[in-house]
């Protein structure tokens, strides 16, 4: 469970991310983290939060924003607003590192989320740009379908195609429960 102060890095995307409200701090209102992406630093592709708000506070460094079909590029003192349901992404422009406050309201399950994600990265089950590999993005579409989707294909065929994925991917993972070495592949936060 994430706790305020606690930080997380993503050695694939660079995000580096210190949780500043929890969930559990806010009575599930919001989370508040402190996003911090070297240059190159991106994450792992265009997405929709189809329930939250995520508002971006840019602190250093310029950010640029896929909004929509705008590109937004926001720099140290401005605030990008991304509405529910809007199609976005974004990652660090420009020549230095970029930082920013970023509040998702309400919180749900963001903070697993980004637990998730930085794990599955440091075990590298993700791809080169952090996406979750086949079986392992079955279970994390699963698990937080109210938190993110991708744009596209839709949900329909998303889980038609997803569906013999989280099957395969649960059995692989109760075998991986039954050896004795005790390591589990599954989406559970560290």
């Amino acid at each position: 469970m994430a706790y305020a102060g606690q930080t997380v890095e993503n050695p694939v995307t660079g995000e580096r991310i210190v949780f500043r409200q929890t969930s559990a701090d806010t009575a599930g209102e919001l989370v508040a983290i402190d996003l911090a992406l070297p240059v190159g630093g991106h994450v792992p592709g265009v997405h929709i939060h189809p329930l939250q708000e995520e508002r971006f506070e840019v602190t250093s460094g310029k950010m640029k924003f896929r909004y929509g079909l705008r590109t937004i590029v926001a720099e140290a003192g401005e605030t990008v607003v991304v509405p529910a349901g809007k199609i976005h992404n974004f990652a660090q422009y420009g020549d230095e590192p970029s930082q920013c406050r970023v509040e998702i309201r309400p919180a749900l399950k963001m903070e697993q989320l980004f637990e998730t994600t930085v794990r599955l990265a440091q075990e590298g089950r993700t791809n080169k740009k952090g996406m979750p590999k086949a079986l392992d993005l079955a279970l994390f579409v699963e698990e937080f379908k109210d938190e993110v989707k991708a744009p596209f294909p839709p949900a329909p065929v998303v889980h038609a195609l997803m569906a013999p994925l989280q099957a395969l991917a649960r059995r692989r993972d109760r075998r991986s429960a039954q050896r004795p070495s005790g390591t589990t592949p599954t989406l559970q936060p560290a």
